[in-house]
């Protein structure tokens, strides 16, 4: 059994992971600044990229939804580890060997563990490429060359074959040194009437892969008459690493060209990836075991950032049949925004993907996703499908049921333009009445929903009561000095250091920021000699408040308004002698005040100390506003 991280090792790990690597296996990320990179945050549903990492810093923090930290504290909140989970994969990734305390420089992990199911099944894929090579995978080799997949495209997809008998890859991992509980809880094994069996028998498989590229389960294709299993297809059960509504197949080949093209496209099937992949559509995926949900789609909407993301597209294929029409509906009623830049690709004669390019070749299914139809047009032509639209009758009844819909579309120019198409596609020579009642039955629907009729959305929940003592207005222009030079001792501490410790509490004027200034303090001062992730580690460690905790998260991860690296000392110089400037002025007031109450002939010594001290501190006054001002003419502080 390991023993205890040693915090050397966490820090020496955090020193060398790049932190937007990590995200960036997650969330597409875009240059926001000289230190910061901005997408759409992985922990909450967003339009607008509010989610920001700061390389330099190892740190991410999410305006929107307030989830913040360094590097482990992503992994764990997107994988849903532990801390040491977190700390041993991110050291497996750099190749980083830990020296347990109580235990050896050692890359066993602890038994159960999500490295270890990892471990597991990354063996188990090994195993079953290697069985896809012997003799009993004849079938399966077969299979694949019918369908235009050679060898060398089976090794790029990982295919493998699931052997004859009950329990040849569990014997193969036992001797590896796996224990049967950790093989059961990765889905590879379960318990038989005779003991530990295999979950996968004759059966040609795919490895089903997170966005880190691990593999996490497998799909497996019946290919024997005489396989006892009813589906055709079955998959790894829900597990710790496996969760169907969250893994999408191809997504590891995929995700670098749906960032960069904003485009998805969305097949039925393992070998309809693998075709489309082939014929040169890289950013196609396909959804294992389960329909494509909204966490899928949420999944492509973060690799699909982009400042205007709506540019980006999510094309379906179907086969064009009942199933196929059920979706498109389903999607129709999602999302509005997204499903204006929804399409739907259809293959000729009820073809999929995979058939279509053995049949037709790779340029057929370049064609199908070129070829895309507006999934607005797709739901409306196939409700007028099924109407005789050479008859009155039928065209009559044909927009009874297509008006209805077309008002669903919320965005009153594209309602209005398929209203016209609505019209040309029924044959219905007064285009004006068709948009006309398409209106009146988008407003009555939107009246309806105001009396709370059945179209009503759901009521969002409400928001919290902010935190008083720590949730400052970032935005308000008399504390933005005090907000920029805590950024600037949670973010360059160094280059802060003696100035910033010099400045008291009290000139932190709002409770917010003079909690995080004692906190600065009590961690040993900018000053310290620590930075980074492990710099605001020691700081957020002083306290248990969260909403304290997400202030300083926000701080640590704001960008400073610099134009470049070169600029970030002299801002800093600027903002903490304006900090200190502000406090000396408010000092100043004070002392007027009491001036104005002291009698100079009665109570002259008092009067002429207080004298004193008000034209000393002016002097330093104006010393700190020819600072502020010679270092900071050229950045924006809101003063």
């Amino acid at each position: 059994m390991a023993g205890r991280l040693p915090d050397r090792d966490i820090a020496a790990i955090r020193e060398r992971v790049r932190i937007e690597d990590v995200v960036g296996e997650y969330v597409a990320l875009k240059r926001a600044g000289a230190d910061s990179m901005k997408g759409l945050c992985p922990f909450h549903d967003e339009k607008s990229p509010s989610f920001h990492v700061r390389p330099n810093h190892g740190l991410f923090h999410c305006f929107g939804c307030g989830e913040g930290g360094d590097v482990f504290a992503f992994l764990q909140k997107i994988e849903h580890l532990g801390f040491v989970e977190a700390v041993e994969q991110l050291a497996d990734r750099i190749g980083y060997r830990i020296n347990y305390q109580g235990g050896g420089t050692s890359v066993q992990r602890d038994r159960g563990t999500r490295t270890r199911l990892v471990a597991a099944n990354a063996a188990a894929h090994e195993f079953y490429m290697a069985q896809l090579r012997e003799p009993e995978a004849e079938t399966a080799r077969r299979y694949l060359i019918d369908r235009n997949f050679d060898a060398a495209v089976a090794q790029q997809f990982g295919c493998g074959y699931a052997p004859a008998g009950w329990d040849a890859l569990t014997k193969h991992l036992l001797r590896k040194g796996f224990e049967f509980k950790e093989l059961e809880a990765a889905g590879l094994s379960r318990q038989g009437q005779r003991g530990p069996i295999d979950r996968f028998h004759r059966r040609l498989l795919w490895p089903i892969r997170n966005l880190g590229g691990d593999v996490i389960g497998f799909g497996a294709r019946r290919l024997f008459d005489d396989d006892t299993l009813p589906a055709k297809y079955i998959n790894t059960p829900e597990t710790v690493l496996y969760k169907k509504s969250q893994v999408l197949f191809g997504l590891d080949h995929a995700k670098r060209a749906i960032a960069k093209g904003h485009q998805a496209v969305v097949v039925e099937g393992y070998t309809d990836v693998m075709a489309m992949h082939l014929a040169g559509v890289h950013t196609a995926v396909a959804s294992c075991g389960t329909a494509f949900g909204d966490e899928h789609l949420a999944l492509l909407r973060r690799l699909m950032m982009d400042d205007n993301f709506w540019r980006g597209e999510i094309i379906y294929t179907f086969d064009g049949d009942a199933a196929g029409r059920a979706a498109a509906l389903k999607a129709f009623a999602g999302d509005q925004k997204l499903a204006g830049q929804t399409y739907i690709a259809v293959a000729p004669d009820g073809q999929d993907p995979c058939e279509l390019r053995q049949h037709s070749g790779d340029n057929a299914v370049r064609d199908l996703v070129a070829r895309r139809t507006p999934l607005y047009e797709f739901v409306i032509r196939g409700l007028l499908a099924d109407h005789d639209l050479d008859s009155a009758e039928g065209q009559v009844e044909a927009l009874r049921r297509a008006v209805p819909v077309v008002a669903q579309i919320k965005d009153n120019a594209l309602r209005k333009a398929y209203a016209t198409k609505l019209a040309g596609w029924v044959g219905w020579d007064d285009i004006q009445t068709v948009v006309r009642r398409v209106g009146e039955e988008a407003r009555r629907r939107r009246n309806g929903s105001a009396r709370g009729g059945k179209d009503r959305p759901p009521v969002p929940r409400e928001v919290l009561a902010e935190h008083p003592a720590a949730r400052p207005n970032p935005n308000d222009p008399t504390l933005l000095p005090q907000r920029q030079a805590l950024a600037a001792a949670l973010q360059y501490p160094a280059m802060a250091g003696a100035s910033f410790d010099a400045l008291e509490v009290a000139a932190f004027t709002h409770p917010g920021y003079a909690v995080v200034r004692s906190l600065i303090t009590e961690a040993g001062g900018a000053a310290a000699g620590l930075g980074g992730a492990e710099w605001v580690n020691a700081v957020a460690d002083r306290t248990d408040d969260l909403a304290v905790r997400a202030l300083l998260s926000e701080l640590a991860t704001e960008p400073l308004p610099v134009k470049s690296a070169d600029d970030i000392p002299r801002f800093i110089a600027g903002v903490l002698a304006r900090t200190q400037e502000a406090w000396v002025g408010r000092q100043i007031a004070e002392l007027k005040s009491k001036l104005q109450r002291v009698s100079s002939t009665e109570q002259s010594d008092a009067y002429f100390a207080l004298f004193g001290d008000l034209v000393a501190l002016e002097q330093y006054r104006k010393s700190l506003l020819t600072q502020a001002m010679g270092n900071h003419d050229d950045f924006a502080t809101g003063a």
